[in-house]
């Protein structure tokens, strides 16, 4: 009876022994899966801020050793007026680009799921922006919006209108920047809202017009709460793109004229490049970072006390 005995219990441990391998076995091949791409996170993102977080505690006079400067970057920012006014053009900014590039997206969307004729052109000629770079996209606007023989000022004197002066007038180039930044991104909102409708059931529609429910109402009461988790993630990555935009601004514009669309990225490569302030500019990325994360937390707060609310 003895032997027995001892191997019921020694079978135990060795089930508990093989599921700990098999545990140990699945853990290294999640780790080797996200290695690669922990590794690089590490070496071109955390680092980097890392850097640049020590580096807006430092002032570099020309080619001399950086000096411990303290918070002296950040209170200099906070009498900067071209900072201030960089951080209102920002604002300004976000908030006419971002709801008209996600309800412009949305509308797009409901236009290209329904019974569009050539459907496959239209998404092709609203998505075509999405594959060219920010710099390209950039020297296309200026052919579009160029002062003295740019492609819309021909226009609008052929019509028997005024040219427009896009590149003197600080209102008038602002403008321009964000109807170019409106036309690259609205692809992108598109297909992400696009994503959405297809995975909504017809039959919602269909027992909406069953009790009698117009277009409207069930855009209204269908559609959008419906693609509400689309509208949440394009929310954020459009105010994060829009208080990251530099390469079309600094094509089009540079940030000018006389500061009129220099914005907070701009500012920084200004004074971490230009004016060899690297300090002062990485202090001002911080800035941008901070603000960044703290609307994406209150944004993710507030749509998870919603959802936890419904």
């Amino acid at each position: 009876m003895t032997a027995p005995v001892r191997e019921s219990a020694a079978a135990p441990s060795r089930a508990g022994a093989a599921r700990r391998i098999a545990r140990l076995k699945e853990s290294l091949t999640g780790w080797a899966f996200i290695g690669p791409n922990l590794i690089l996170l590490v070496l071109f993102m955390f680092l980097p801020i890392l850097w640049a977080v020590i580096l807006s505690f430092q002032e570099t006079r020309g080619f001399g050793d950086p000096e411990w400067v303290g918070l002296d970057n950040y209170v200099r920012m906070a009498s900067d007026p071209v900072f201030w006014l960089s951080l209102g053009n920002t604002i300004v900014f976000t908030i006419v680009t971002v709801p008209l590039v996600m309800a412009g997206g949305l509308g797009l969307a409901v236009l290209v799921n329904s019974v569009l004729p050539a459907r496959g052109i239209w998404r092709t000629i609203i998505v075509l922006p999405m594959v060219i770079s920010g710099v390209a996209s950039g020297m296309i606007a200026v052919a579009l919006f160029y002062q003295s023989n740019g492609l819309i000022n021909k226009i609008l004197i052929a019509i028997g209108l005024p040219p427009v002066s896009w590149q003197s007038d600080g209102t008038a180039a602002m403008i321009s920047v964000m109807i170019a930044a409106i036309w690259l991104r609205i692809g992108f909102n598109m297909v992400i809202y696009l994503a959405g409708l297809q995975g909504i059931s017809p039959e919602l529609y269909e027992a909406a017009r069953i009790d009698g429910a117009s277009r409207w109402q069930q855009f209204r009461s269908v559609t959008v709460p419906l693609v509400g988790p689309s509208t949440f993630f394009l929310l954020i990555m459009n105010v994060i793109a829009s208080f990251q935009v530099f390469d079309l601004i600094f094509v089009m514009t540079g940030g000018g004229p006389g500061n009129a669309t220099s914005v907070l990225v701009t500012y920084a490569y200004r004074n971490g490049f230009q004016i060899r302030e690297p300090g002062y500019g990485a202090a001002i990325g911080i800035v941008i970072l901070l603000i960044t994360l703290v609307f994406t937390f209150i944004q993710w707060k507030t749509s998870r006390t919603r959802d936890m609310v419904e």
